[in-house]
Order: C-alpha cells, then sequence, then structure tokens
C-alpha cells in the first residue's frame, strides 16, 4: 500500500536534489561574472591583491614547507622498502621521488591542504561580512561587492600559488634527499642520478598549470560559501565546512580531467 507514495517520494528528492545543484552551480557563475566585471578603481584592487598575497600566500608557506619535507622523506623510505629486486637500480629512489613529487604531490596535495587552510578562511571572512550586513552596506554605497571582496583574493592565489608548489616541489625532493643520505638507504651519486634521469620539462608546465586551476577554485568556491552566508556565526562556520569540502571534490574531479587531457 505505502510502496507508491515512498517511491513518489524517493523521485521528488532526486529532482530536488538536482534542482538544487544546477542552481547553485547557476548562481556561481553569475557570481563570478559579477566579480570579474572590470573594477571601479585599479589602485585600490591592486592594494587588497598584495594584502591577498601575504595572507592567502605567504602566510602559508610554513605548512606548506613542512609537509613537503616530510612527505618527501616518506616516499624515499617507502620506495626503497619496495624495492627488492636487485635487479632495480638505486637511482629509481630518486626518480619515483621526482616524479611523485612534480606530478601529483606538489600540485594536488598541497592544494588540498591549502583548500582546508586558505578556503575555510576566505568562507568565514566573507561569511561574517554577510552576517554582519557589511556586503550590504558595500552595495548600498554603489561598490561591486562582489568583485571588491572576491577578485583580488583570485587573483592573488593565481599569482602566488605557483611559487608555493615550485617551494613544495623543491623542499620535498631535497627532504627525500635528506633521508636517503641520512638513513643510507641511498647514496647521494644514485639520488641525484635519479633525479635527473630522463626528464621531462612539460611535467612542470602541467603541474603549474594545476596549480592555476586549483587556486581559481579554492578561492572563487570558498567565496560563494561565504558571499551566500545566511543567519548567524553557526551558519559562517557551516558555511567553512563546506567551502573545503566543496573545494576539495572540485579538485579532485578535475585532478583526473587535467590529467586525462594534459598528459594522456
Amino acid at each position: 500500500m505505502d510502496v507508491q507514495p515512498t517511491r513518489g517520494r524517493a523521485i521528488f528528492g532526486r529532482n530536488t536534489c538536482c534542482l538544487n545543484l544546477f542552481f547553485h552551480i547557476g548562481r556561481y557563475f553569475l557570481l563570478l561574472g559579477e566579480a570579474f566585471s572590470a573594477p571601479e578603481r585599479l589602485s585600490l584592487y591592486w592594494k587588497r591583491t598584495v594584502e591577498e598575497v601575504d595572507l592567502l600566500g605567504v602566510r602559508s608557506l610554513g605548512i606548506v614547507a613542512l609537509l613537503s619535507v616530510f612527505m618527501g622523506a616518506v616516499i624515499t623510505i617507502q620506495t626503497k622498502s619496495n624495492i627488492d629486486s636487485p635487479l632495480i637500480q638505486a637511482w629509481v629512489v630518486g626518480f619515483a621521488a621526482r616524479q611523485s613529487t612534480i606530478l601529483e604531490f606538489s600540485p594536488t596535495i598541497i592544494s588540498l591542504i591549502l583548500a582546508g587552510k586558505v578556503g575555510s578562511n576566505i568562507a568565514a571572512e566573507i561569511g561574517s561580512m554577510r552576517v554582519k550586513e557589511q556586503i550590504d552596506a558595500l552595495d548600498i554605497m554603489g561598490v561591486n561587492s562582489a568583485g571588491y571582496l572576491i577578485l583580488p583574493k583570485v587573483v592573488a592565489s593565481v599569482l602566488i600559488n605557483p611559487f608555493l608548489i615550485i617551494i613544495s616541489m623543491f623542499l620535498s625532493i631535497f627532504g627525500g634527499w635528506v633521508a636517503g643520505i641520512g638513513t643510507g638507504i641511498v647514496s647521494s651519486t644514485d639520488y641525484i642520478q635519479g633525479i635527473q634521469m630522463q626528464f621531462n620539462p612539460y611535467h612542470i608546465t602541467y603541474a603549474l598549470i594545476k596549480t592555476v586551476v586549483f587556486a581559481v577554485v579554492i578561492t572563487t568556491i570558498s567565496a560563494y560559501q561565504g558571499y551566500y552566508t545566511s543567519g548567524g556565526t553557526r551558519e559562517v562556520g557551516i558555511s567553512s565546512t563546506k567551502a573545503v569540502v566543496y573545494s576539495n571534490v572540485v579538485i579532485l574531479i578535475l585532478n583526473y580531467m587535467l590529467t586525462q587531457l594534459l598528459l594522456i
């Protein structure tokens, strides 16, 4: 007797979910259209961009450096521990550390970490301004609030994140070298030979392309969640959580798509 109503509710629920998804996607791109419109005062936007470079990039250098060094060390030790065949040469350890770092670890894993640190910060900042009606005040004064708040963050992330990733690549490979030498599992000569073996400069380009795309994803999705926050401080926390979760999901999806498009 209850089968048909239950099925109807399930179908209605799926339709509502799809409609909500399309609603948020549409509103997201409309917000981007407002954010990327021509700025009223370029000098003011430039000043804010410099501030955001420090806030979103420079202050993230510590966590990026720490993660990079230890992940490089872990990659080196794990690679060596899984090489059992005497036919595999020792330089493979350095080669594996370089490839893992450049192709995946630095551009993708570090971006996921930045989504947690930077994304939550952006969503909380803009969300707090929304619930305190500061964004409404900007709109009333004739200021393009979306452009003023979001565009400098996007530009700053696109400018600074590639430098963070390059530093991460260097420190990760260096951390692997230190771990290999310190534990004695690989010689310095073999490790450096592996780093140089069959190096393809395009892999750096590929990593930086992903970095720029991920930087835009992190800042825009986090800003979207904060910009449309409604309620009080509790909702600001919810928006911050959503910003991190949705940014990570989109990064993982785009990582697969970009790998398929640029490497295969």
